[in-house]
């Protein structure tokens, strides 16, 4: 492993190339730069799935940090990718803090991204962005869930900044770009037509067009909703579900519970849950 250590702060790389070996999904090629690397794959569904969890050693990020990981997925292959833990980005007197992420997934390739909450500390200053690029018949299912702050350990977000991009590319062509900017105690975090003061935010997509699936999901859901919101539509090719609350926990129930149903309805297969959710 090459270590890159800047005056400012790490700079770390990741590289993963999936690819067919028969039937089964392998993790063909791997590359690291820094502290950032994976585990060895695991198939525990039994159907060639490839398991792969990202960890970054350091346990957050700080000012100056940068983080760029680079995914494909080639033709055919399956791939489920996650964390050990929820990612964190500590506060910083200065330099942002940079997270940048590329899944570019081939021709009936399925690419799963499915990673813990990232949780940004008061004071913070952090950009993170996701670039999904779908070649035709590419499938994406992936979720991304933001915490704002430790309310419950009294360390609410009333400090920092983060700008955060997410897109989906399908043939070049862009079916889904967002952009968000939330500065602690802003309108964007504070306003009816921003966070509305929830402290919790998640987005999960799929490539679906299905209005059924919409209804399955709707029927599972809707009655679990207690303070917190959720939503879920068909918009450009995708199924998009919105979250918004207070608890990590309860995104992660809404977009588990998204997740086994759209794995069944759209790509046939049972959901099999990382080992690592439940440890």
């Amino acid at each position: 492993m090459t270590t890159l250590k800047t005056k400012q702060g790490w700079e770390a790389q990741l590289s993963l190339l999936f690819d067919l070996s028969g039937a089964k999904t392998i993790l063909r090629n791997k590359q690291h730069k820094g502290p950032l690397l994976v585990q060895r794959p695991f198939y525990p569904a039994g159907d060639n799935t490839c398991h792969v969890y990202i960890i970054h050693p350091p346990g957050g990020v700080v000012g100056g940090d940068i983080l760029n990981i680079d995914i494909k997925a080639g033709s055919g292959t399956h791939a489920l990718i996650t964390t050990p833990a929820a990612g964190k980005f500590y506060r910083s007197s200065g330099a942002f803090a940079r997270q940048d992420q590329v899944i570019k997934i081939s021709s009936n390739a399925i690419l799963e991204w499915l990673p813990q909450e990232t949780i940004i500390y008061n004071g913070a200053k952090s950009k993170i962005s996701t670039r999904v690029e779908l070649d035709e018949g590419a499938h994406f299912l992936g979720w991304e869930i933001t915490c704002l702050g430790l309310p419950a350990s009294s360390q609410k977000f009333t400090d920092g900044v983060l700008r955060q991009h997410f897109e989906v590319w399908q043939q070049g062509k862009p079916v889904l770009v967002e952009r968000g900017c939330f500065e602690g105690q802003s309108q964007a975090v504070t306003s009816r037509w921003g966070l509305a003061n929830y402290t919790v935010v998640g987005t999960l997509v799929c490539t679906c067009d299905n209005p059924a699936v919409v209804e399955n999901i709707r029927l599972a859901l809707m009655e679990q909703v207690k303070e917190d919101l959720f939503s879920v539509t068909v918009i450009n090719g995708l199924v998009v579900c919105r979250y918004l609350g207070h608890e990590a926990y309860r995104a992660r129930f809404f977009f588990a519970k998204t997740w086994e149903i759209l794995r069944n309805k759209v790509f046939s297969r049972q959901a099999c849950h990382p080992r690592i959710w439940h440890t």
